[in-house]
C-alpha cells in the first residue's frame, strides 16, 4: 500500500508535523528523506529494509557506495544525498562546539564523535582540542591501529595540543568489534597522556570509546 492511502496521522510526513520528528521511528525518518519507495514498496518499506541491511543508522551512513547500491532502489543519487546530510550534520554540530562548553554539552561530544569514528574500520585515536572555555578549536585524527603505548605517541599528543594553543582536550578513540568497553592498554595510555600534558597545564576533560551506537565515557565512569 502506497504511503497516500495510509491514514493522515500515521504517514510519516503528517506525523513530524503533528508531533514533531522525535516522535519518528528510524525508518519513518528514513522513509522522509527518501520520499519514494520502489515497485512495490512505499518509501518505508525501504527505509526498513536499509535498516535491516545495515543494522543501525550509522550502519547506513557508514556503508560504501558499492554497499548501498546492491539495496533496490538505492542508486549513487541517493548515496550522495545521505553523504551529503552525514556532512552536513558533522559541521552542524562542530559549529555548536565551537561556540558551547564541551564539557557542560556531554551528549553533542558524544553525538560528534560517533559521527567521526563510527564509521571507521580500524581503531582511530582522535583529540578534540579546546579552549579556555572548554570550547571546540579542532578536532584531529592522530593514530591509527591497536591502541597501545606503542602506537599512541605522548611527544605528539602534546606537540598538537601547543600547536592549537589547547587548554583542555578531550580523547576519543573506536572500537570497530562494537564492545564500548576500555582495554587495559585504554586505561593505561590515557594516564601516561594525562601526566604528559599536565606539564604543560593542559586539563583532560573525558576519553571516550565510540563502539557503533554505543559510547563509553572514562570521566562518567570516575576512572579518569
Amino acid at each position: 500500500m502506497a504511503i497516500t492511502d495510509w491514514p493522515a496521522q500515521e504517514r510519516p510526513r503528517e506525523k513530524l508535523i503533528a508531533q514533531g520528528a522525535t516522535a519518528l521511528s528510524d525508518a519513518e525518518l528514513l522513509a522522509i528523506f527518501l520520499r519514494v519507495g520502489v515497485a512495490g514498496k512505499s518509501a518505508v518499506d525501504l527505509a526498513r529494509d536499509l535498516l535491516s541491511q545495515f543494522k543501525s543508522l550509522n550502519g547506513i551512513f557508514s556503508a560504501s557506495q558499492s554497499q548501498m547500491q546492491q539495496v533496490y532502489g538505492m542508486g549513487l543519487s541517493k548515496f550522495c544525498q545521505l553523504q551529503a546530510v552525514l556532512e552536513m550534520t558533522k559541521r552542524a554540530l562542530n559549529e555548536t562546539l565551537h561556540q558551547t562548553d564541551s564539557f557542560q554539552a556531554p551528549r553533542q561530544v558524544k553525538d560528534y564523535l560517533q559521527l567521526n569514528l563510527s564509521s571507521q574500520t580500524r581503531e582511530v585515536f582522535g583529540v578534540m582540542f579546546l579552549d579556555t572555555q572548554n570550547r571546540l578549536i579542532a578536532y584531529e585524527h592522530l593514530f591509527e591501529g591497536t591502541l597501545m603505548q606503542t602506537s599512541v605517541y605522548p611527544r605528539e599528543v602534546v606537540k598538537r595540543a601547543l600547536v592549537h594553543n589547547a587548554a583542555a582536550v578531550i580523547f576519543s578513540h573506536n572500537h570497530p568489534t562494537g564492545v564500548a568497553q576500555p582495554s587495559q592498554s585504554d586505561k593505561q595510555i590515557t594516564q601516561v597522556l594525562k601526566e604528559a600534558l599536565a606539564l604543560m597545564d593542559i586539563k583532560v576533560l573525558d576519553h571516550i570509546i565510540v563502539a557503533g551506537q554505543h559510547t563509553y565515557s572514562f570521566s562518567e565512569q570516575g576512572i579518569l
